[in-house]
């Protein structure tokens, strides 16, 4: 089935707006520009809402408005009204696992501790895309991982970020246009951008 909501995750409210853990808003609000499709806010799915008209297919993109904790409901919500399974959905997220910049795409497989992805799973099960984009490790073991995803990025990690805006957004075409298989492997098997060539794995 092909992708017909992706779903941005995030913290509504401008405190969270810049930090690590709405880069899923980030790049649903650069979708939505790219296209020329404005936001509004929709009660019924405690969300905020753009539809992006692409050929003959109808693509949401959505913020849930719940907090990231309980970012399935919303989603939930939408799938059950517009009568869709959880393969048609695409979660775009953040991933402390992956160097900041990097970007992976999987369907199956655990939240990994991420408290949004696996609210997503209690409420609408498995089978959904999740394009998670790296925003790094915690600096020193020692801090809260709350703080951590709820702290800004470097002024060098917001010019990677600004630098990379338009490869994530090929990205997710390329999901949209060739399906979620294909561009797994294309995603998942690219070569590391310069910047991380140098580091020792």
């Amino acid at each position: 089935m092909s992708i017909a909501v992706i779903a941005g995750l995030g913290n509504p409210g401008l405190k969270y707006r810049h930090t690590r853990h709405n880069i899923g808003f980030r790049l649903v609000d650069q979708l939505a520009e790219k296209s020329g499709a404005t936001w509004h806010r929709e009660a019924k799915f405690e969300a905020k809402v753009a539809v992006l008209q692409q050929a003959e297919r109808k693509l949401m993109l959505l913020k849930p408005q719940t907090f990231m904790n309980a970012s399935g409901r919303p989603l939930g919500a939408v799938l059950r009204y517009r009568k869709l399974t959880a393969e048609s959905l695409l979660v775009i997220y953040d991933d402390l696992n992956l160097e900041v910049g990097r970007t992976k795409l999987s369907v199956h497989g655990s939240a990994g501790g991420h408290n949004g992805i696996a609210d997503i799973l209690t409420e609408v099960g498995s089978g959904f895309a999740r394009f998670r984009v790296g925003i790094g490790a915690k600096p020193n073991k020692e801090m809260d991982l709350a703080d951590y995803v709820l702290s800004r990025f470097s002024k060098d990690e917001q010019t990677l970020l600004r630098d990379r805006s338009s490869f994530f957004i090929d990205q997710i075409d390329l999901i949209l246009n060739e399906g979620v298989e294909s561009a797994m492997n294309t995603i998942n098997q690219r070569k590391a951008p310069p910047h991380e060539r140098n580091d020792h794995k």
